[in-house]
């Protein structure tokens, strides 16, 4: 009995001691939660609170950003409270109008966002990134005539001759509607023509397109550059609109220098000294044959009243093949012949011959010769140069198809 009076004694001593351990434990946990508690502090709000009459703030940057230390900012304007017990009226005008012009201050100075809300994100301004139209940049000069838009520019490294056409300006009325062509040669000894087309029709169609010559710096600066501008009708019918002679010589020092060039016409032309004479060229590969039509002439410097006749001469090297006389055209300064005539010539023959024009007056001696007014000769690299070499290269590129020019007379030699 007395032993289980001892067990029972000791089972609830020590069920007094584990509940006295339990309750400690308790209170030292508690104890350390409230002092953790204790440590942490109220988080501000993201967002501060922003008086009614303040000015918003705009988070603008400038500059480009490179590394993290670089990042510009920018101070907001400072918040001014309001004091409520001051009623001024005119107070209030001199805060708001101060408010004002730190805002347009602030948007003049700091980029090109726009203040919409408290943070804006910003937008873009396209007026500054927007490109300007052609027309702003090439304009043409002001006047009536013609114009060619152009650059050139020669490569040493390469011997390229970079040719940028970019637009005509002020082409006649009656080419509007029609497609415009343009035929670049370098002369003298180009013979393959480069050609481009315009991208849209109008008074100022405009080409953007970039043709390159091959051709070495010693030749580069004798050379000659020849624009021939024509208009094509819906039946392929061409018309000659004029052309630009543009010696490269002394020109190639400004690369990429934007030209204008007034398109010299017939209408334009003025005469020379001696006069000049309207020719039309056509050859016919198959049937071997060179088609030669003197038109009319212009400014001639008559010496009598017995008229005039063109005499053209069909050579090789040195050597007159065949020669041809028109009737005699009575008393004009500017006749009118439209006399034609034919040669035989074959194609292997072209590099080597020439036609040699001669207009003349009738000697009133049936003995004498006749009084020569002027001398004209068409013909390849070998013979002519410029307009004449040009017209010659015209017939052998356009099988069959006349080609039409008006020439300056020479003095006989």
């Amino acid at each position: 009995m007395a032993d289980q009076v001892l067990l029972l004694a000791v089972g609830v001593s020590v069920s007094l001691l584990l509940l006295l351990l339990l309750s400690l434990t308790l209170c030292c946990l508690r104890r350390r939660k409230k002092k953790r508690q204790s440590q942490y502090q109220e988080l501000l709000p993201a967002v501060p609170s922003v008086p009614a009459c303040s000015a918003p703030v705009i988070p603008v940057s400038q500059g480009s950003w490179t590394t993290p230390n670089d990042i510009p900012f920018a101070l907001p304007p400072r918040f001014i409270a309001q004091n409520p017990l001051k009623n001024d009226e005119r107070q209030d005008k001199e805060e708001e109008m101060k408010m004002e012009e730190a805002r347009r201050d602030i948007l003049a100075h700091r980029g090109s966002l726009s203040v919409t809300s408290w943070y804006p994100v910003g937008t873009v301004m396209t007026g500054l990134y927007s490109a300007p139209p052609l027309n702003e940049v090439v304009a043409p000069p002001p006047g009536m005539a013609t114009r060619l838009c152009f650059s050139v520019e020669y490569r040493h490294s390469s011997e390229q001759l970079m040719v940028s056409l970019l637009r005509l300006g002020n082409l006649p009325p009656r080419f509007h509607g029609n497609v415009t062509l343009v035929e670049l040669r370098l002369l003298p000894d180009d013979r393959r023509p480069r050609q481009a087309k315009a991208r849209g029709t109008g008074p100022d169609p405009e080409f953007n397109d970039c043709l390159i010559f091959q051709v070495s710096g010693v030749c580069v600066s004798q050379s000659t550059l020849s624009v021939c501008v024509l208009s094509v009708e819906q039946d392929a019918k061409r018309h000659a609109v004029g052309r630009v002679l543009f010696p490269l010589e002394g020109e190639l020092g400004q690369a990429g220098r934007v030209l204008w060039r007034d398109l010299e016409t017939e209408d334009d032309t003025q005469c020379s000294e001696l006069g000049d004479v309207q020719v039309s060229l056509s050859y016919s590969s198959s049937l071997q044959r060179l088609s030669v039509v003197v038109l009319r002439a212009r400014g001639l410097q008559l010496l009598t009243d017995a008229g005039v006749c063109a005499q053209v001469s069909l050579q090789i090297h040195t050597q007159a093949v065949k020669i041809k006389r028109s009737c005699v055209v009575k008393g004009e300064s500017d006749p009118y012949f439209n006399y034609r005539m034919t040669f035989k010539l074959r194609p292997q023959h072209l590099d080597e011959a020439c036609l040699r024009f001669e207009l003349q007056q009738p000697n009133s001696v049936r003995s004498e010769p006749p009084v020569q007014l002027g001398v004209l000769v068409l013909g390849p690299f070998m013979y002519a140069r410029g307009p004449q070499l040009q017209h010659w290269m015209d017939m052998v590129n356009k099988a069959q198809e006349p080609v039409k020019l008006w020439h300056r007379l020479n003095r006989a030699t």
